[in-house]
């Protein structure tokens, strides 16, 4: 959480020497997990018309949405906070690790191109690391912690049978930590929105998440799209 609030900071004072200290600090992760070839869901959410929302926590969202606006059928992807109130759902409040929110991501997506499941799929591939406990990288603190906020019953049953199936796989070396949680998302502020593509030279994006979308195109070459998503 620390290495988190300074180099926010700094974004807003414009300091990347400080911030490339920032993410060197002793325990930081000087770079992004491999992704792990993991089997696709043994269920689904079925294509019903018009466009759905999946909502997704796994650390930074600067990197979660990085990733997921390069997913061909996804149309928006939007940086916020899962959980916790209203009131409290602002970064200086969601980084004390007092208010319960998890930093998280709203995608909007074409089911009729890209599945509930595919995105599941990503998520738990080279998004993040499932297997990491309220923390990821260099980022500590519940805020980070790995957790699907499903909007329908049926997000629900897929996305807990995929977490016991990936858990029976063998895939991962550690157990999944991902939760399956409940609650509202709350849009972050402006700065946070559409950041990677905003700062691509970022030493925070350089050193933990460009890794991440260079994984995505080589594992996932029929999802990719290399224009991002609105």
């Amino acid at each position: 959480m620390i290495v988190k609030i300074i180099v926010s900071t700094l974004l807003i004072a414009g300091s990347a020497i400080a911030a490339i200290a920032a993410v060197s600090l002793p325990g930081a992760s000087n770079g992004a997990d491999a992704a792990v070839s993991i089997p696709a869901p043994a269920s689904n959410v079925p294509a019903a018309g018009g466009d759905q929302i999946a909502v997704l926590a796994g650390g930074c969202f600067w990197g979660m949405e990085a990733v997921f606006e390069h997913v061909d059928g996804v149309r928006s992807v939007t940086s916020g906070y899962a959980g916790g109130s209203a009131d409290d759902a602002t970064y200086s409040r969601v980084s004390s690790e007092r208010t319960g929110h998890a930093e998280a991501i709203r995608i909007v997506y074409d089911p009729s191109e890209v599945s509930y499941g595919r995105l599941l799929r990503i998520y738990f591939s080279v998004a993040h690391d499932p297997t990491q406990v309220d923390r990821q990288g260099p980022d500590t603190g519940p805020s980070y912690r790995s957790a699907i906020f499903p909007q329908s019953t049926r997000q629900r049953q897929v996305a807990q049978a995929y977490i016991a199936q990936l858990g029976r796989s063998g895939q991962f070396s550690r157990p999944i930590a991902t939760r399956i949680e409940s609650g509202r998302f709350y849009r972050a502020e402006d700065y946070h929105q559409n950041f990677m593509r905003r700062n691509p030279r970022h030493p925070y994006i350089l050193a933990h998440d460009v890794a991440k979308v260079r994984d995505l195109r080589e594992a996932f070459p029929g999802d990719w799209r290399a224009a991002s998503a609105d």
